[in-house]
Protein backbone atom coordinates (compact mmCIF):
# COMPACT_ATOMS: atom_id res chain seq x y z
CA UNK A 1 0.00 0.00 0.00
CA UNK A 2 1.70 2.80 -1.13
CA UNK A 3 0.55 6.11 1.05
CA UNK A 4 1.45 9.96 0.16
CA UNK A 5 3.68 11.77 2.71
CA UNK A 6 0.81 13.08 4.72
CA UNK A 7 -1.11 9.70 4.88
CA UNK A 8 1.93 7.71 5.78
CA UNK A 9 4.58 9.19 7.73
CA UNK A 10 1.81 11.69 9.39
CA UNK A 11 -0.27 8.18 10.29
CA UNK A 12 2.22 6.69 11.34
CA UNK A 13 3.36 9.15 13.45
CA UNK A 14 -0.13 9.52 15.04
CA UNK A 15 0.31 5.64 15.73
CA UNK A 16 3.66 6.63 17.48
CA UNK A 17 2.34 9.45 19.31
CA UNK A 18 -0.51 6.76 21.00
CA UNK A 19 2.32 4.40 21.37
CA UNK A 20 3.93 7.07 24.10
CA UNK A 21 3.38 5.20 27.85
CA UNK A 22 4.21 8.23 29.84
CA UNK A 23 4.39 12.62 29.03
CA UNK A 24 7.30 13.27 27.15
CA UNK A 25 10.02 15.46 27.31
CA UNK A 26 10.64 17.66 23.92
CA UNK A 27 14.37 15.56 24.19
CA UNK A 28 12.40 12.75 23.80
CA UNK A 29 9.64 13.49 21.08
CA UNK A 30 12.78 15.19 18.92
CA UNK A 31 13.95 12.06 17.49
CA UNK A 32 10.26 10.85 16.61
CA UNK A 33 9.31 13.68 14.84
CA UNK A 34 12.63 13.72 12.91
CA UNK A 35 12.30 10.13 12.18
CA UNK A 36 8.63 11.65 10.76
CA UNK A 37 10.13 14.08 9.14
CA UNK A 38 8.60 16.85 11.27
CA UNK A 39 9.86 20.20 9.99
CA UNK A 40 10.02 21.72 13.35
CA UNK A 41 10.77 18.83 15.85
CA UNK A 42 12.12 20.97 18.38
CA UNK A 43 9.43 21.18 21.02
CA UNK A 44 9.30 23.03 24.26
CA UNK A 45 7.84 21.44 27.62
CA UNK A 46 4.68 23.15 27.55
CA UNK A 47 4.24 21.98 23.76
CA UNK A 48 5.34 18.68 24.80
CA UNK A 49 2.96 18.17 26.92
CA UNK A 50 0.18 19.54 24.43
CA UNK A 51 1.14 16.79 22.37
CA UNK A 52 1.15 14.63 25.13
CA UNK A 53 -2.84 15.44 25.58
CA UNK A 54 -3.16 15.51 21.50
CA UNK A 55 -1.46 11.57 21.45
CA UNK A 56 -4.64 10.59 24.12
CA UNK A 57 -6.75 11.70 21.73
CA UNK A 58 -5.56 9.97 18.85
CA UNK A 59 -5.68 6.78 20.45
CA UNK A 60 -9.27 6.58 20.16
CA UNK A 61 -8.59 6.11 16.39
CA UNK A 62 -6.79 2.91 16.84
CA UNK A 63 -8.18 -0.48 17.44
CA UNK A 64 -11.53 -2.56 16.20
CA UNK A 65 -14.32 -0.29 15.88
CA UNK A 66 -17.10 0.88 13.46
CA UNK A 67 -16.05 3.25 10.55
CA UNK A 68 -18.80 5.75 11.49
CA UNK A 69 -17.31 6.07 15.12
CA UNK A 70 -13.77 6.53 13.71
CA UNK A 71 -14.90 8.85 10.93
CA UNK A 72 -16.55 10.88 14.15
CA UNK A 73 -13.41 10.59 15.99
CA UNK A 74 -11.43 11.74 13.30
CA UNK A 75 -13.59 14.67 12.38
CA UNK A 76 -13.23 16.13 15.72
CA UNK A 77 -9.68 15.86 15.41
CA UNK A 78 -9.73 17.74 12.57
CA UNK A 79 -12.04 20.13 13.76
CA UNK A 80 -9.71 20.93 16.56
CA UNK A 81 -6.53 21.01 14.82
CA UNK A 82 -8.05 22.91 11.93
CA UNK A 83 -6.54 25.26 9.84
CA UNK A 84 -6.58 26.01 6.09
CA UNK A 85 -4.78 23.64 3.65
CA UNK A 86 -2.56 25.52 1.31
CA UNK A 87 -0.16 24.55 -1.69
CA UNK A 88 3.40 25.54 -1.23
CA UNK A 89 6.39 24.88 -3.40
CA UNK A 90 8.80 26.10 -0.68
CA UNK A 91 12.69 24.43 -1.57
CA UNK A 92 11.85 24.21 -5.15
CA UNK A 93 10.02 20.96 -4.35
CA UNK A 94 6.69 20.45 -6.58
CA UNK A 95 3.16 21.95 -5.50
CA UNK A 96 2.61 19.99 -2.50
CA UNK A 97 -0.39 20.75 0.45
CA UNK A 98 0.57 22.24 3.97
CA UNK A 99 -2.14 21.50 6.54
CA UNK A 100 -1.04 23.99 8.78
CA UNK A 101 -1.15 27.50 8.70
CA UNK A 102 2.36 29.14 7.72
CA UNK A 103 4.15 30.25 11.23
CA UNK A 104 1.66 27.91 13.09
CA UNK A 105 3.46 26.74 16.12
CA UNK A 106 5.47 23.14 16.05
CA UNK A 107 2.36 21.57 18.19
CA UNK A 108 -0.29 23.15 16.36
CA UNK A 109 1.59 21.61 12.98
CA UNK A 110 2.03 18.55 14.55
CA UNK A 111 -1.95 18.31 15.43
CA UNK A 112 -2.77 19.62 11.63
CA UNK A 113 -0.43 16.71 10.30
CA UNK A 114 -1.84 13.87 12.22
CA UNK A 115 -5.29 14.88 12.07
CA UNK A 116 -4.54 14.77 8.57
CA UNK A 117 -3.53 11.43 8.29
CA UNK A 118 -5.45 9.56 9.75
CA UNK A 119 -7.96 11.35 7.86
CA UNK A 120 -5.99 10.22 4.84
CA UNK A 121 -6.18 6.69 5.87
CA UNK A 122 -9.64 6.12 6.29
CA UNK A 123 -10.83 8.07 3.49
CA UNK A 124 -8.14 6.28 1.02
CA UNK A 125 -7.16 2.89 2.53
CA UNK A 126 -9.56 1.48 4.78
CA UNK A 127 -10.23 2.93 8.34
CA UNK A 128 -9.23 -0.96 9.29
CA UNK A 129 -5.99 -0.09 8.57
CA UNK A 130 -5.87 2.07 12.40
CA UNK A 131 -4.82 -0.91 13.86
CA UNK A 132 -3.93 -2.19 17.83
CA UNK A 133 -1.75 -5.30 18.14
CA UNK A 134 -3.43 -8.56 18.40
CA UNK A 135 -1.02 -10.16 21.19
CA UNK A 136 -2.06 -10.30 24.05
CA UNK A 137 -0.53 -7.80 26.83
CA UNK A 138 1.22 -5.55 23.63
CA UNK A 139 -2.07 -3.60 22.02
CA UNK A 140 0.43 -0.93 20.33
CA UNK A 141 -1.43 1.41 17.85
CA UNK A 142 0.13 1.11 14.38
CA UNK A 143 -0.98 1.57 10.40
CA UNK A 144 -1.39 -1.18 8.18
CA UNK A 145 0.57 -0.32 5.15
CA UNK A 146 0.66 -4.17 4.36
CA UNK A 147 -0.85 -4.86 0.29
CA UNK A 148 -3.80 -6.97 1.51
CA UNK A 149 -4.67 -4.95 4.95
CA UNK A 150 -4.93 -7.56 6.90
CA UNK A 151 -2.09 -6.99 9.53
CA UNK A 152 -2.92 -8.17 13.05
CA UNK A 153 0.17 -7.30 14.93
CA UNK A 154 2.52 -3.95 15.56
CA UNK A 155 5.79 -5.94 14.59
CA UNK A 156 7.22 -9.71 12.96
CA UNK A 157 8.44 -10.24 16.87
CA UNK A 158 4.82 -9.88 18.59
CA UNK A 159 3.34 -12.24 15.25
CA UNK A 160 6.11 -14.64 16.01
CA UNK A 161 5.72 -14.09 19.82
CA UNK A 162 1.61 -14.98 19.82
CA UNK A 163 2.62 -17.70 17.00
CA UNK A 164 5.06 -19.33 19.94
CA UNK A 165 2.40 -19.16 22.72
CA UNK A 166 -0.36 -20.00 20.61
CA UNK A 167 1.75 -23.54 19.91
CA UNK A 168 2.79 -24.22 23.44
CA UNK A 169 -0.80 -23.95 24.22
CA UNK A 170 -1.75 -26.36 21.84
CA UNK A 171 0.49 -28.92 22.64
CA UNK A 172 -0.18 -28.31 25.99
CA UNK A 173 -4.09 -28.80 25.91
CA UNK A 174 -3.47 -32.05 23.47
CA UNK A 175 -1.23 -33.66 26.35
CA UNK A 176 -3.91 -33.23 28.78
CA UNK A 177 -6.54 -34.15 26.35
CA UNK A 178 -4.04 -38.03 25.94
CA UNK A 179 -5.89 -40.98 27.52
CA UNK A 180 -4.26 -42.41 30.19
CA UNK A 181 -1.94 -45.24 29.22
CA UNK A 182 -2.05 -48.64 30.79
CA UNK A 183 -0.56 -48.73 33.76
Amino acid sequence: MQFNHYGGEAARLAADLVNLTAPPTPDELEPLLVARDISRPRLDAAEAAEIWLWSRRLARCFGPQDTARRCETVNALLADASSRPYISQHGGRAPHLHYSFPGAGPAAHIRAVTAAGLAYVVCFAAAERLGRCARVGCGLAYVDTSRNGRRAYCSVRCANNDAVARHREQRRSAGRAQPAGPG
